[in-house]
């Protein structure tokens, strides 16, 4: 490999690292019990972050929330990205369509 195609691949790198293009970032959320773990998430205001969900549940569960405009199908025993924000500070409620009494949660953007 000559050296300009190097530095382009280097240059990348550095664009998907400064970007935070990595699986360190995701934030965890996990669906057991019909239940969100956890139930509150804090994350940055005016980023955009990516929720890794994983529904231990052997039923489905739908992320949903009015608040995002967000409604996704995670099936059992399963995971699945869901993307958010960037948002402005506030709280953002979610729940699980499918167990609303029980699968309850907030978004903080701060």
């Amino acid at each position: 490999m000559s050296m300009e195609p190097k530095m382009r691949l280097l240059a990348v790198l550095l664009a998907f690292t400064a970007f935070g293009v990595h699986a360190a970032d995701d934030i965890a959320l996990t669906i057991e019990g019909h239940r969100f773990t956890p139930s509150r998430i804090e994350i940055p205001a005016g980023q955009k972050v990516r929720l890794m969900v994983e529904n231990r549940d052997a039923t489905p569960e739908e992320f949903d929330s009015s608040d995002l405009r967000i409604e996704k199908v995670i099936p059992g025993k399963s995971k699945a990205p869901i993307f958010v924000g960037p948002l402005k500070a506030g709280e953002y409620k979610f729940m699980g369509e499918f167990n609303a009494s029980t699968a309850q949660g907030v978004i903080v953007a701060k």
